[in-house]
């Protein structure tokens, strides 16, 4: 491989990350539709709930930390990033409401489907317009793909501990709450 392609391997590092954190979620979402209307499925419905909250909580943590702030000085394009900081801030809401939820719930496939569809909406704006943006914008994608890892792992690790927990209300402080109990 010659130099010139090494490094175009390793400039989207960034951008390939995220792609993948994107296409999880979308499988995650996938299976979940799977299973509508299967009502012996709760327990899987609520396992697939919770890695997708933990998924997208992660997944908004590394962005509004690292990547959207360096987007957001490389670009000038105020409109686009407060646009996805609202969209993340709508996430984090169903989020929240999801954590409390059960399969069976009023509302409970319906409030998933809706944050599949506000997802998919913007990670496909962040795929396009804004990955095409920081791309024009000449920004070091294997620098910032290394911190992206870095802080994933970092994330992880705090919430492999025993204390280790997020809440998505409060997606840089506080704590994710338990698994759903089996009814």
């Amino acid at each position: 491989m010659t130099a010139h392609g090494k490094h175009k391997a390793a400039g989207t590092l960034a951008l390939d990350l995220l792609r993948g954190e994107h296409q999880r979620v979308r499988n995650l979402f996938g299976e979940f539709d799977s299973l509508k209307g299967l009502d012996d499925e709760d327990e899987r419905k609520a396992e697939l709930v919770d890695e997708i909250c933990y998924e997208l909580t992660l997944h908004t943590m590394i962005e509004e930390e690292i990547f959207y702030p360096v987007l957001r000085s490389a670009i000038g394009d105020d409109d686009l990033m407060d646009e996805a900081d609202v969209e993340h801030a709508g996430a984090r809401e169903l989020i929240s409401q999801l954590e409390v939820m059960y399969p069976g719930d009023d509302h409970f496939d319906a409030t998933v489907a809706v944050l599949g569809e506000e997802v998919g909406h913007h990670m496909d704006k962040e795929e396009g317009e804004m990955f095409d943006a920081a791309r024009r914008a000449g920004i070091d994608f294997e620098r910032l793909g290394e911190q992206l890892a870095a802080r994933r792992a970092e994330l992880e690790e705090d919430l492999s501990s025993p204390a280790g927990t997020i809440d998505a209300m409060e997606p840089h402080e506080g704590a994710r709450r338990a698994r759903r109990p089996p009814d």
